[in-house]
């Protein structure tokens, strides 16, 4: 049997090293705590003197951090992009600027949504990537309207530091789809928000898919609450966003096709949609064969239940809005009369036959 003594011995020095611990864990907190703190003060108080500062087109919130360190306006570029992050600032606006080393942090942030002189530089050019474009044809589109190439396009978005950093500055839109890298085609399929972009004769290839990742985060500002609410993913309606880009026309078509997936997946459903099988087979075709179903791949819904990896496009904002807000119907069933472009809806099989055979045949 221990010694009693011995035994007392023991708990006393296991008593110290918890307590030292405890100690040194709050040591390390408010440590923590006052260089953050101390970080976003002022950096020089008594000096009012105003520093030009030029923030380019394009520039992430990680860009202007550095920028501003490298002014000597902020102390720390790492403390200010987590306060940036950790706030959910937003709306930074590229331009020409007066800043002063005796700004406070807040003020800094609000100059810079306000805007500053603008850039008065004359664009190179604009690219223009049509709604419901895949990644591949982005790249060919990059490749025809600027001075990149494809390959360099792949390269960047391929990139793990590129796709990492990226992570950093969009956490709320990109965490889905990074988690799931190793499954989907492209990391980014679904991402690059369609649009018209201007660029710079210095524009850089990370600063031009920059703008389209964050313009995609701008679509979703307002919705990352209720997705987390709905507990849904980014990831999930940017999938379902894709297959309702391509299925549909018209908006209240798009709602009405998305209330249709969405019953699908509530009893577990396949999908069926042709869109999923054309990316599989890496071509668009108008009509897909009976052997085209057959095809193996994770992509094929038509094999598969659920939404399979990822997006298979880049979608609209109509899209994404159709497939946010889905139309509530009983519908199980669509089918679109590609001369007409008419979309027909049924709740049943039987229904869903009767239509095809009237429009199909």
């Amino acid at each position: 049997m221990p010694d009693r003594k011995s035994t007392k011995t023991v708990r006393k020095i296991v008593l110290s090293i918890v307590s030292i611990l405890i100690i040194l864990i709050i040591v390390l907190v408010v440590s923590g705590y006052q260089y953050y703190t101390s970080s976003l003060e002022p950096l020089e108080p008594e000096r009012n003197t105003d520093v030009p500062v030029e923030i380019p087109i394009g520039s992430s919130r990680t860009d202007i951090a550095r920028i501003l360190e490298e002014n000597n306006i902020i102390r720390s570029a790492f403390v200010f992009n987590y306060h940036l992050r950790f706030t959910g600032e937003e709306g930074f606006q590229a331009g020409y600027y007066l800043f002063s080393p005796s700004m406070s942090t807040e003020e800094i942030v609000s100059q810079l949504q306000e805007g500053g002189t603008p850039i008065m530089e004359e664009s190179a050019g604009s690219i223009t990537i049509p709604e419901g474009f895949t990644v591949e044809q982005v790249a060919i589109v990059i490749e025809q309207q600027t001075d990149y190439s494809v390959d360099e396009f792949f390269e960047l978005i391929e990139s793990d530091a590129f796709l990492e950093e990226k992570l950093e500055e969009y956490p709320d839109l990109l965490t889905g789809a990074m988690e799931v890298k190793e499954e989907t085609l492209y990391t980014l399929e679904g991402y690059l928000f369609p649009a018209t972009y201007e660029f710079l004769d210095d524009t850089t290839m990370e600063q031009l898919v920059t703008q389209m990742i964050s313009r995609m985060d701008q679509v979703f500002q307002e919705h990352y609450t209720e997705i987390e609410e709905q507990e849904t993913t980014v990831h999930d309606i940017l999938t379902l966003a894709s297959f309702v880009e391509r299925e549909g026309i018209t908006y209240e078509d798009r709602e009405l096709i998305a209330g249709v997936f969405y019953n699908r997946l509530d009893v577990g459903m396949a999908l069926q949609t042709d869109v999923s099988v054309t990316y599989a087979l890496g071509e668009h075709q108008e009509r897909i064969t009976y052997d085209d179903l057959e095809v193996d791949s994770p992509y094929n819904l038509y094999q598969n239940t659920g939404l399979g990896p990822g997006p298979v496009n880049n979608p609209s904002e109509e899209a994404i809005q159709a497939t946010l807000y889905p139309a509530e119907t009983d519908y199980m069933y669509f089918l679109a009369d590609l001369a007409t472009r008419e979309v027909y809806f049924s709740e049943t099989y039987e229904q869903h036959l009767d239509y095809r055979d009237e429009y199909l045949r």
